[in-house]
């Protein structure tokens, strides 16, 4: 069930401020505001040259005090693949902020207010992001949905086990190839793994064409037997800081994408094993990556787990009815979401799938805890012990923790 309501072109705050849709010539302040934000410089016309591709005007809202841009927050339409396969509509949610001379004085409150009301309007079913600043974005309805694991792998301690198959061969892509290639195999690989985001033209441009212009970025494709792409390892060199002559480089792989095992088998070997490398950083793998028993020595293995896709469940109706369940008796559960008040209400799920109900609840909920139910990342139960939802029926939580498990760990696995 769509939201109804109406995405403000103006959206009034107590504190004297405004929000509104941005005309595209205010489009490069937004950017600057944003890198600002995180302590870097204005962008080169270079580098807005890229980046102007990424921001529709329709899509970026802006808080001013008068006529002064003082924090802004832009969205791109993505889909989220979810627990049984479905892809559904989502809204990554990116460059988010405000200025250091504003902060606490209602800008984002107001620019995350007008942002949801403009998701739910469009029919987005989801609203996703990747959060710099935890603390915030929790009172707006995210939650952690899925958790990654940051990996350093230590080359010279590393080596994949002898009987670890092979299962095709890796190219590295020229430039020119690097986006048409990519772009075309990416959708093949979603439905793979629920969780995992649709990379649209928005995406390719900040996530791939602004590295390629402004960093120096290798990409290793892996190619089956019919010489499809079927996984690829995109990463960066870095230099070791100290005057060691014998000191090797660094590699940062910032996407790692892979059909199944057998893929990222090949691509691991293939990291492990470029000359002159010291270490091999992954950034964002699953939770469930076999890589410690992949190798003779486990112990090359360095690994940190770290928060991964901020969700946001804007329409629950369609999201509670679209994904699947296992079996166990049905749970009625109520969602209590003051921010999109369509939400709010009764939901009886089981085995065969979710619909609104009149009947008394057993579980009740905000959105953000509803969110980091709705992967399979978080157990109701595990919620309840730390107070993230409430129990009216205690003997309940065993079957929402049958029902909402998944098989295999919800993974992003794209940086935004």
């Amino acid at each position: 069930m769509t939201q109804t309501v109406v995405p403000a072109t103006e959206y009034a705050l107590p504190a004297g401020l405004r929000v509104r849709t941005l005309a595209d010539d205010e489009l490069r302040g937004a950017y600057d505001l944003f890198r600002a934000s995180v302590h870097d410089g204005p962008a080169s016309d270079e580098h807005w040259g890229v980046m102007a591709r990424t921001y529709a005007a329709d899509r970026t809202l802006g808080a001013f005090d008068g006529d002064r841009l003082v924090g802004a927050a832009m969205s791109f339409p993505s889909s989220l693949t979810v627990p049984g396969g479905n892809i559904l509509p989502m809204s990554g949610v990116t460059f988010v902020g405000v200025r250091a001379d504003y902060r606490r004085r209602g800008a984002l409150t107001g620019l995350m207010g007008a942002q949801l009301a403009d998701i739910a309007a469009r029919g987005e079913v989801f609203a996703g992001l990747r959060a710099s600043e935890p603390v915030i974005y929790g009172r707006f309805g995210y939650g952690v949905a899925s958790v990654a694991r940051n990996l350093k792998i230590t080359t010279r301690r590393a080596a994949l086990r002898p009987d670890v198959p092979t299962a095709g061969r890796i190219r590295l892509l020229d430039k020119d190839e690097i986006l048409p290639a990519l772009r075309a195999a990416y959708p093949r690989l979603q439905p793979n793994r629920h969780g995992a985001i649709g990379r649209t033209a928005q995406w390719w441009t900040f996530g791939y064409e602004r590295r390629l212009v402004t960093d120096y970025l290798l990409v290793a494709a892996h190619f089956d037997a019919e010489g499809t792409i079927d996984g690829w390892a995109s990463y960066r060199p870095q230099e070791d800081d100290s005057d060691d002559p014998r000191a090797g480089a660094g590699l940062r792989v910032l996407d790692f994408q892979s059909a199944d095992q057998g893929v990222a088998n090949d691509l691991w070997r293939y990291l492990i094993a470029v000359d002159l490398v010291d270490d091999v950083v992954v950034y964002v793998r699953p939770t469930d990556d076999p890589i410690e028993v992949l190798l003779v020595n486990s112990h090359a293995v360095q690994s940190d787990l770290d928060d991964e896709l901020w969700l946001r469940i804007v329409d629950v109706s369609t999201a509670l009815a679209a994904r699947t369940y296992n079996d166990a008796a049905p749970v009625v559960v109520e969602v209590v979401d003051p921010l999109l008040p369509n939400n709010s209400g009764r939901y009886r799920v089981g085995p065969h799938g979710a619909e609104r109900t009149i009947d008394a609840p057993a579980l009740t909920v905000g959105p953000d805890a509803l969110s980091m139910l709705y992967l399979g990342t978080w157990r109701a139960s595990t919620l309840a012990g730390i107070g993230r939802l409430d129990a009216a029926d205690p003997t309940a939580l065993a079957d929402a923790d049958r029902l909402f498990a998944t098989d295999g760990a919800a993974w992003c696995g794209t940086l935004f």
